[in-house]
């Protein structure tokens, strides 16, 4: 077995592509591979600044040979159809095919056997293939060729079994030889096997393995950072984008000028992050940033770093600077002053600006507040300061800071503690006006322990929070806000967004979701749960949407088209539709947890089969559900209901109406199996009644648990097809009774199993 060698060399492919490319390309081999009727015994893609790689192994040296057979016409078909058919085949005449029957006749089939090729002239047809025709997010072209590609394609190394594979591609010829390190081993490399070229490359300063990129940036960099009782702050993304700009990864660390650790630690990690690919370092004494970093060079300098140390902190600095400078600008105005300032950012055409958004939010935030055990008027403030610092010089300059910033100003210009070196920040007061003061930091009493705040600083410290935490969660993996506030902020926030939308018929389709209103939805989902928010979704979306209606005053001039809200009724649809929304949105919430789908199905309807639409009470019911169903009382439950299902179905197809549960007669019941069905029934209503009312979902299962002996009894006694009208009526409404008193809890068609 042989092994293939493929690399393609080219100008700096951009960090962000590299991953994705190696995995295409890995990918596009190996099923050229198996195409050709080979089975390789692995295919491995790499990639690197500027190369891409691909190495596959246990190839043969020839393809197999082959035998295809294609059927073709009838005998007897028309002429033009076995035309066709002998032309696709590669065939001249009927004489080279043969005949075989089947069920409806004679027909013919071509049998072609092929013969194997070898394995590197099929290489040298696929590799050009691939290369043409490969996907890049963006791509270009260069001098008077027509190929296309990530950056101009300086050479292309590709060997098999020792051998070169002879190609070419848009004047590129195909070759043993590459090349090493840009600046530290600038010559070629020859290579005719992927060991000798991986050992090569590394001689030549160059790490193949993205992997081992990683590794080796993360593990020097913690190295430098213990050497000075430093910690690097762990930052995956910057890693993977890092090891993705060097080819040969030379960690050092740099310093700036404590007067920068006047300005929020996210602040110095986005300027660093962002604009320069620096790794922040933290000390572990204070639990802050210290006024150092960690860059990443590509080279070996010869002076240890020294002159280049100087450039990365010069570039920093000025970078620091203007941090430093927009973040103190924003602290002479307060966040409430800024409001006003939202009314001239528009949210969506259609929806107003950011400053109506903010007051409709700060309306349903203070009606969710009781909801969620917070001050209503507290929730009020917070969700109308919650958007203000969107039109700070801060977040202008780093969006991700959205939140975070306006948590910090509110803080400072309260004069209350803010979590920034020294103890404070320089602040204003209320009004945004007067002189610049420190803003007073919590002290810590005899024992050292931290005196707790007063209650105007909780508060304070509360909207803050929710300030921060309204965006949250902002993926699958963020965590969910808690603190009463920043519930009632973040759950505002993300409702009015999804009605707003709907109201304009903006919802997601297919794929598309431009609004990111699903993971609104999800988020909306996660905090409700997770929290245990008992809310009546229907009444709060039916309400939040009423109000964004034109002459309500809530959104202004750029009010929701009449057009697209028609009244009451069409407020009513539209909710109804949002709140299906909802519940898709659950089924994917839950399935994640690991519920089965048809379990979730079965609780998300009401007894009436109306969607419920407490969150909390759906999740109720399906723990319930799904560990009453792993008892055998549970799952013979299921089989009897079904079948009961079964026959009422039937028989409502005969009878053209369905049966009656509330027209069983008590005097009809003949058989002994029956009545005590009919006993054991009523016993598990009243209990069944009871344990719903109280939200105990698992004593209701029990009692329908009970069910199953007097269940298995009458399906094995009693007829319910009787000769006798009046009795089989009856019977039926018996087992109509039995699904109607299982709906109370869920609906067990939609089991499956």
């Amino acid at each position: 077995m042989s092994e293939l060698l493929l690399e393609l060399f080219s100008e700096e492919i951009p960090a962000r592509m590299q991953g994705r490319a190696a995995a295409d390309l890995e990918k596009a081999v190996g099923k050229a591979l198996m195409d050709a009727g080979f089975m390789p015994e692995g295919v491995k893609g790499f990639a690197g600044p500027r190369r891409l790689t691909v190495a596959a192994a246990g190839i043969p040296a020839r393809q197999p040979d082959r035998r295809e057979e294609k059927k073709g016409p009838r005998v007897g078909a028309p002429d033009k159809a076995v035309e066709g058919f002998l032309k696709s085949a590669g065939l001249t005449s009927l004489d080279q095919c043969e005949q075989r029957e089947d069920k409806k006749g004679a027909y013919w089939v071509a049998v072609i056997d092929q013969k194997g090729r070898d394995t590197g002239e099929l290489i040298a047809e696929f590799i050009p293939q691939i290369v043409r025709g490969f996907s890049w997010p963006k791509s270009m072209r260069w001098g008077d060729g027509e190929l296309r590609w990530v950056r101009p394609l300086h050479s292309i190394l590709c060997v098999f079994d020792g051998e070169v594979v002879n190609f070419e591609i848009d004047g590129i010829k195909s070759g043993d030889k590459t090349q090493g390190h840009r600046f530290l081993a600038p010559g070629e490399i020859q290579a005719r096997s992927f060991e000798s070229y991986a050992a090569a490359l590394k001689k030549a300063k160059v790490i193949l393995d993205a992997e081992e990129r990683k590794e080796m940036i993360a593990g020097d960099a913690a190295t430098l950072c213990r050497a000075q009782g430093l910690e690097l702050v762990d930052d995956p993304g910057l890693l993977n984008e890092v090891s993705g700009l060097a080819e040969w990864p030379v960690p050092m660390m740099g310093s700036f000028d404590e007067k920068f650790l006047s300005v929020p630690d996210e602040v110095l990690t986005a300027s660093m992050r962002g604009h320069q690919k620096y790794f922040s370092v933290k000390d572990p004494e204070i639990g802050r940033l210290a006024n150092k970093f960690v860059y990443v060079a590509n080279i070996e300098a010869p002076d240890g770093g020294a002159a280049m140390r100087e450039g990365y902190e010069r570039v920093l600095t000025a970078r620091l600077s203007d941090a430093w400078f927009l973040y103190n600008q924003d602290l002479k105005r307060s966040l409430e002053s800024r409001v006003d300032d939202l009314n001239n950012v528009t949210f969506f055409e259609g929806l107003g600006s950011i400053g109506d958004k903010a007051r409709r939010i700060a309306a349903l935030a203070k009606e969710i507040a009781p909801s969620v055990g917070a001050d209503p008027a507290a929730a009020e403030r917070a969700a109308l300061l919650a958007k203000a610092d969107l039109v700070t010089g801060m977040v202008y300059e780093f969006p991700e800071l959205q939140g975070v910033m306006g948590r910090y100003y509110y803080l400072a210009q309260h004069s209350y503690s803010s979590p920034v070196h020294g103890g404070g920040v320089e602040a204003k007061g209320r009004d945004g006006g007067g002189d610049s003061a420190k803003a007073p930091s919590v002290t810590p009493d005899k024992s050292g322990a931290t005196a707790p705040p007063q209650a105007g600083e909780q508060e304070a410290q509360a909207i803050a929070d929710a300030i921060r935490d309204h965006y949250k969660p902002a993926g699958q993996d963020d965590e969910v806000p808690t603190a009463p506030i920043s519930v009632a902020v973040a759950l505002a926030d993300k409702i009015d967004t999804l009605t707003a939308f709907w109201a304009i018929d903006k919802k997601p389709t297919g794929s598309s979701d431009p609004f990111a209103l699903r993971r609104a939805a999800l988020g909306v989902i996660g905090i409700a749960i997770e929290n245990s928010i008992r809310l009546q979704l229907t009444a709060i979306i039916d309400n939040t949407a009423w109000h964004s209606m034109p002459g309500t005053g809530a959104i202004g001039a750029q009010a929701i088209g009449a057009a697209s809200i028609g009244g009451e009724e069409s407020v009513h649809a539209s909710s109804s539709d949002l709140l299906s929304f909802f519940h898709d949105r659950l089924k994917v919430y839950l399935r994640d947890k690991g519920f089965k789908h048809d379990q979730i199905d079965a609780v998300l309807t009401d007894a009436d089969g109306n969607l419920q639409d407490d969150l909390v009470l759906i999740v109720a019911k399906l723990e319930a559900l799904a560990d009453f169903l792993k008892t055998d009382d549970g799952a013979n439950l299921a089989a009897a209901y079904k079948r009961a299902g079964n026959i009422l179905k039937a028989e409502e197809k005969k009878d053209k109406k369905p049966a009656d549960p509330d027209a069983v007669d008590e005097k009809l019941l003949k058989d002994a199996e029956e009545k005590a069905l009919y006993a054991a029934m009523k016993d598990a209503e009243g209990a069944v009644e009871k344990a719903v009312a109280a939200e105990d979902f698992e004593a209701a299962m029990s009692a329908l648990a009970k069910l199953r002996k007097p269940l298995d009894a009458f399906f094995e006694k009693v007829t319910v097809n009787a000769d006798d009208a009046k009795l089989r009526a009856n019977r039926l409404s018996l087992l109509a009774r039995l699904t109607a008193a299982t709906a109370r809890v869920a609906d067990f068609s939609k089991l499956e199993g």
